[in-house]
């Protein structure tokens, strides 16, 4: 099987997901042929830097011969730019530009960024650079002067959830609903990482239709009994055996981080049940039909509340600084049973 980021990788303006803002401007900028010499794309990892990138440079006219994509990562010596200063003079073969796209530019060093600066303040007519980043903070300032940026969005979970589950039905599968948010959730903001998900998930799937239950089992996410127990001990404030949750967590290898936002997800859930009947539909769209009922159920408990979730919040935002990292949420245990 293809790999899917890259069959379904984005080909035009209208494929891409999550970013019109910035296509926008693009498609404004060359229809009025006012494209600038330099472009930085900054953002987090799979979120279509490179994708747009491409598509930039199709939209200018580009052959294939006269697109050079260049892995900063792999090259970022004084003498790969200096090479690259040399090729650019040289005319393209049959486009009316040359477009060097440069991934990973944070990762030049400091004299090829002081080489790549003298090519961009005096770049010739006929070439175009696009940088794409994840480290804007990296890049000097000298140089994010002399482009036109654009900062590309984390995509959300329903973006990313929506779009997995178009690409599921493209390939001949069905999702439901509880499967496809744990996917997005795994993709932790990329396109990229949760269409791998996605393929993993497929390859590894005996039915067309795939549940919950087989992304939990083919992952190895924490599953769904885990979570429904963490919670009905916090609701019921009963600590050990909250605790003791964890500890079957830990020793099973699952990512506390993961769990920690599986968890919040479903009391966030309830809470919003409890104090907004009117988001139900919302819910259910989002959640398997066992999920569905546990939440219905905790929500006529009432024990979910505002301090409850600000606690577990907390917790989330400390989990990945903490030396011990099911301690954060520990504590947050001892502290909402008080």
């Amino acid at each position: 099987m293809t790999v899917l980021y890259r069959t379904y990788r984005p080909q035009k303006w209208s494929d891409v997901v999550g970013q019109d803002h910035i296509v926008s401007v693009l498609k404004s900028a060359i229809s009025g042929k006012h494209v600038a010499h330099a472009f930085l794309f900054s953002g987090s990892r799979g979120t279509g830097k490179t994708s747009v990138a491409r598509i930039l440079a199709k939209s200018l006219g580009m052959a294939d011969e006269d697109i050079y994509e260049i892995d900063a990562a792999s090259n970022r010596g004084i003498d790969d730019i200096r090479h690259l200063r040399e090729h650019v003079s040289v005319l393209s073969f049959s486009s009316p530009y040359k477009v060097y796209i440069i991934d990973e530019v944070h990762m030049l060093s400091k004299d090829a960024w002081n080489a790549l600066l003298k090519t961009l303040e005096e770049p010739p007519a006929h070439v175009i650079f696009i940088l794409a980043t994840t480290e804007l903070n990296k890049v000097p300032e000298t140089i994010i002067s002399r482009c036109q940026t654009f900062t590309f969005k984390r995509p959300t979970r329903d973006v990313i959830r929506t779009h997995i589950i178009s690409i599921a039905k493209q390939e001949g599968y069905i999702l439901d609903p509880g499967a496809a948010d744990l996917i997005a959730l795994l993709g932790d903001g990329s396109f990229r990482d949760a269409l791998g998900t996605l393929e993993k998930v497929i390859a590894s799937s005996s039915a067309k239709k795939i549940t919950r239950g087989e992304v939990e089992a083919i992952t190895g996410a924490p599953n769904a009994q885990l979570v429904n127990s963490f919670i009905e001990n916090l609701i019921a404030k009963n600590a050990d055996t909250a605790i003791k949750t964890l500890s079957e967590v830990e020793q099973a290898s699952l990512s506390i981080n993961t769990f920690t936002t599986l968890v919040l997800e479903k009391m966030r859930f309830i809470f919003l049940l409890q104090n907004s009947p009117s988001s139900k539909d919302y819910i259910k769209d989002r959640i398997s039909e066992d999920d569905w009922r546990f939440i219905l159920a905790q929500a006529g408990n009432k024990g979910v509340t505002a301090h409850t979730l600000s606690v577990l919040l907390e917790a989330a935002d400390q989990i990945g600084r903490a030396r011990i990292e099911s301690l954060p949420l520990e504590l947050a245990v001892l502290e909402m049973v008080k």
